[in-house]
């Protein structure tokens, strides 16, 4: 490295001084707190070590949070991208107004998440919402969205999908316009089907975006707050409380901020182990696309 070269480390250390304030210290702030029986507004903090994960991995409370919030990510990111590719492919072929549909698809995703939770949450009440209003119209009976856990379920993946496939699409999108025409104009001279050119062309090419589009969503759904806390607060019960709202219950609720750091390193932990094993699975098979 020549000497102009090391200087331009010196630009680079503002952005990571500001990154270390807001992101490096409070990491290890709580780190540092999940190593102690520490309740919030108490004068003394008793050193537990690793007691406090001891604690929270014997817990069957914590074991149902997890696998409520894989059964939300896993649902509600998977419907997303189902969703998502199928409306941006859909734009790319229409080709013409494509600008106007891909801003009014782009709508739910410009209302801020509590907004239109409170519209959602109207639209699924009992009895006199939108959604039974209608069904009963034509002698349906609905299920009770927010009474019943599974139902609950359903409506908490319906809602985060309402809100983030407008962006999922986008990206899937903006991905296509970058898209090889003449290969896909050489396969359908040579006879390929649409389902062929779509398998073998599309989606290798965008393995990239599809790997970013599903790390950072699946990212936002496992710090997933605010649509749970406004739509069913993770009831009926706890059929809805995820590894996120079991946190602020522990931290907020419960006032036991050891704890809570603890679950906030197991969560870490557990996001980082999911995302490098579906990268690891999505990077293979786009380097088996290239060969």
């Amino acid at each position: 490295m020549v000497r102009w070269q090391r200087s331009l480390w010196l630009f680079f250390l503002p952005s990571f001084g500001l990154l270390a304030l807001v992101l490096l210290w409070p990491l290890a702030y709580a780190v540092y707190l999940s190593f102690f029986d520490y309740y919030l507004g108490a004068p003394e903090r008793t050193f537990v070590g690793l007691g406090n994960y001891a604690g929270l991995l014997g817990e069957a409370r914590l074991w149902n949070s997890i696998g409520t919030t894989l059964i939300i990510a896993l649902g509600s990111v998977g419907l997303e991208f189902l969703v998502g590719m199928g409306l941006a492919l859909a734009l790319y072929r229409l080709g013409t107004g494509a600008r106007v549909f891909s801003t009014l698809l782009f709508l739910p995703h410009v209302v801020t998440p509590v907004v239109a939770t409170l519209f959602l949450k109207w639209m699924l009440a009992a009895n006199w919402g939108l959604v039974d209003a209608t069904l009963l119209t034509f002698d349906i009976e609905p299920p009770d969205w927010l009474g019943s856990p599974f139902w609950a379920k359903v409506s908490v993946i319906l809602a985060d999908a309402w809100i983030f496939t407008p962006l999922v699409m986008m990206v899937l999108y903006a991905a296509l316009q970058g898209l090889d025409t003449a290969q896909i104009e050489a396969a359908k001279i040579d006879g390929a089907s649409d389902w062929r050119i779509f398998r073998h062309i599309i989606v290798p090419a965008l393995i990239p975006a599809i790997i970013f589009t599903i790390s950072v969503r699946l990212m936002d759904v496992f710090r997933f707050f605010d649509v749970i806390y406004v739509l069913t607060g993770g009831g009926p019960g706890t059929a809805t409380e995820t590894i996120t709202m079991y946190t602020y219950q522990l931290g907020f609720r419960m006032l036991e901020v050891g704890k809570a750091s603890a679950l906030g390193v197991i969560t870490l932990i557990v996001v980082a182990a999911l995302l490098f094993t579906i990268n690891r699975t999505l990077t293979r098979i786009y380097r088996r696309g290239d060969q």
